[in-house]
């Protein structure tokens, strides 16, 4: 079970990099004036995207889905703590998809959004984590 909870926390703190690293991506991005950046943006963008966030976050759910599959459900079934972490980690999976549609506009150049929106979605991903760590390891209620 150690190896199972390692694996997973290796691959959530993978995910997390890539969902900490490609809104600031885009915000220099959105920035861009020449045509040489915005190509380099994009290949940036999609191995990030394609090739480290999103192996990483199947493996920290398939890791985190199997812990909970080796753990008694009774146990858990009443812990508020858990129902909220999962409600979150399903707010994450959303956010990512949302970061894969942002990617894919401007793959097309159709990005229309500012780097100040760009800047503020950047932190989304830190309220999370914060509130994640929390319910894991305080377990409040």
């Amino acid at each position: 079970m150690l190896w199972l909870k390692s694996l997973h926390i290796i691959f959530f703190v993978t995910w997390f990099a890539g969902l900490f690293y490609l809104p600031r991506l885009f915000v220099y991005h959105a920035m861009t004036t020449d045509e040489i950046s915005n190509e380099r943006f994009k290949t940036m963008e999609c191995k990030l995207y394609y090739g480290i966030m999103t192996p990483s976050a199947i493996l920290a759910i398939v890791f985190g889905v199997w812990l909970l599959a080796g753990y008694s459900w009774e146990t858990y079934a009443s812990a508020g703590w858990l129902h909220a972490k999962l409600v979150l980690v399903a707010l994450l999976i959303v956010y990512h998809i949302y970061c894969g549609k942002l990617l894919l506009d401007f793959k097309r150049d159709g990005n229309r959004r500012g780097h100040v929106f760009f800047r503020w979605l950047n932190e989304v991903p830190a309220a999370m984590l914060i509130a994640i760590v929390i319910l894991t390891v305080v377990k409040p209620f």
